[in-house]
């Protein structure tokens, strides 16, 4: 609880350093580059006293920020983006056995830099980085984690061809990508989570060879980026990424696909909706009732609160 809120914190003393104006607009040092960040914080705090109809007094917390960091001059395009969120709800009836639950846990980092063709087509290198940061637990009664910081993270590199028109929409296609799997916490890769070569116990349950805590796929790979301002100050991000191993099972493919929809109220506060949705056959899961295997993984994300804006420039509409 303490990691959670210490970080909301910080969130909420940077976004009361930055000034009492949103959507700051400073002058580039360097013209070729447009800089935006997003920095936002989301409280919710619930009591009840003798409430009929009956709840559990909480505290949860969201704190996410966005950075964006794109180059452009002539035929050299790059693009970097890097998302972080973390969240989480605690609740504060003193039931024992009840700890932090998180709510959203994303270090989400991409960068791809192109090459010119003819406009708006370029040859494309693309990276991503992928971990979380704190422990995950599939029940909030679990005493095991089932995941955490680089168990996994995932780092994929992609050669392709970009269609770039404009800010609003993007098309990424590569025949020749890469994924890797990084599991580096030991009692999961013997489980063989998240696709590692699991590890080999004899009957008694003892341990003979560890499980692998890393896992190379070759593969191709698109992603499609749409973003679109509905109406004034309601504004549509979308990202869908799609990937194909080669070496095994081509036609299952991995889908990561999110949406966001963020309603400006005025200079200092904002509302979104998330959702996000994930399939990969590579990711066993428990169900309520014990089975396990692959799924359709969504989240959704409701949220109220600060959020301020930072750029060098003004986008268009």
């Amino acid at each position: 609880m303490n990691k959670l809120f210490t970080l909301t914190a910080v969130f909420a003393f940077a976004l009361g350093a930055f000034g009492a104006e949103n959507d700051t607009v400073q002058k580039p040092l360097n013209p070729d580059w447009k800089l935006k960040s997003l920095f936002g914080l989301n409280l919710t705090q619930s009591s009840f006293t003798n409430w009929a109809a009956g709840g559990r007094n909480n505290l949860s917390g969201l704190g996410f920020a966005n950075l964006q960091a794109n180059y452009k001059k002539d035929k050299i395009k790059w693009d970097n983006r890097l998302n972080f969120a973390l969240g989480g709800i605690q609740y504060l009836d003193d039931v024992e056995g009840d700890m932090l639950q998180k709510t959203d846990d994303v270090i989400d980092f991409q960068t791809n830099f192109g090459y010119g063709l003819k406009d708006p087509w370029y040859i494309t290198i693309l990276g991503g980085f992928k971990t979380q940061t704190l422990n995950g637990f599939t029940a909030a009664t679990d005493s095991l984690y089932s995941s955490t910081f680089m168990a996994p993270g995932y780092v994929n590199l992609s050669l392709g061809i970009e269609y770039a028109p404009n800010d609003k929409f993007n098309v990424f296609v590569s025949p020749v990508s890469s994924k890797m799997t990084f599991v580096r916490d030991q009692r999961l890769a013997n489980a063989g989570a998240f696709g590692v070569e699991p590890g080999l116990f004899d009957i008694n349950g003892l341990l003979i060879t560890p499980g692998e805590q890393f896992r190379f796929e070759l593969g191709s790979y698109a992603r499609i980026l749409y973003n679109k301002e509905l109406m004034e100050n309601i504004q549509l991000k979308s990202r869908l990424e799609l990937f194909s191993n080669y070496m095994n099972n081509p036609q299952n493919i991995d889908v990561n696909a999110e949406a966001i929809i963020t309603f400006k109220v005025n200079s200092w506060f904002s509302a979104s909706v998330q959702a996000n949705l994930i399939y990969d056959d590579d990711i066993t899961i428990r169900d309520k009732n014990g089975n396990s295997g692959p799924r359709t993984q969504f989240k959704q994300v409701i949220g109220v609160g600060l959020a301020y804006t930072m750029a060098n420039y003004r986008e268009k509409k």
